[in-house]
């Protein structure tokens, strides 16, 4: 039992990691856009604003079991095969650009509007304005998104493990369920437990020294 519960916590680590390296990685270009182009911007651009922020509402708006069946075609030309731990990454990605993409907006929005102003008064460029006031502001609200971002793919991690992605989802499912072993579905639960907990507390830690 041990070696088998080892091995799917290391597949719940390796998918949530990459898929949150990833999705935080190509999130912040959609988040930047929204931000300068908002009314509120430093380049107001409003269709722009308003067409890229309907579709970061529509693919949020997926469920993510039906968001695995749409994107095999995908996973399968990116990683060559459309299920298993590695192809799991993929639809776990494309589920949290979105998520990760407007809590990034939502963070760099709520900076001090009389910090910009300021930065402005000082001739501060707008790429200036956007890297020293707006980003380096916004590191601990942003530091908070990733946290619950790390935390929802803990979840869909373990339901990418119903449908062959591995971790402790699949372990729960195979041996829990299907198999009526109560002692599996009670330490995968543990563990996933103390996984999130230890997120949540290290989350917390980092936010009050950044802060």
């Amino acid at each position: 039992m041990t070696g088998v519960i080892l091995t799917a916590l290391w597949q719940t680590l390796y998918m949530v990691f990459w898929s949150t390296l990833l999705s935080v990685l190509i999130g912040f270009i959609p988040a930047i856009i929204l931000t300068l182009t908002a009314p509120d911007g430093l380049r107001p651009i409003r269709p722009v604003y308003e067409i890229l922020s309907f579709l970061v509402n529509v693919f949020r708006s997926f469920p993510f079991v039906i968001l695995l069946v749409l994107v095999i075609p995908f996973t399968r030309l990116v990683v060559g095969k459309a299920i298993g731990t590695t192809a799991s990454i993929v639809p776990l990605t494309l589920s949290a650009i979105p998520f990760i993409a407007r809590i990034i907006e939502t963070a760099l929005r709520e900076t001090d509007a009389g910090v910009i102003e300021a930065a402005k008064s000082f001739g501060a460029s707008n790429w200036q304005i956007l890297w020293r006031v707006y980003i380096k502001e916004s590191i601990p609200r942003i530091l908070n998104g990733i946290v619950l971002l790390i935390i929802s793919l803990v979840g869909y991690s373990a339901m990418a493990g119903t449908v062959g992605g591995g971790g402790i989802g699949d372990i729960a499912i195979r041996f829990g369920y299907q198999q009526y072993r109560t002692d599996y579905l009670v330490v995968c639960s543990i563990i996933l437990i103390i996984f999130v907990q230890l997120i949540q507390m290290i989350g917390n830690h980092l936010y009050k020294r950044l802060s």
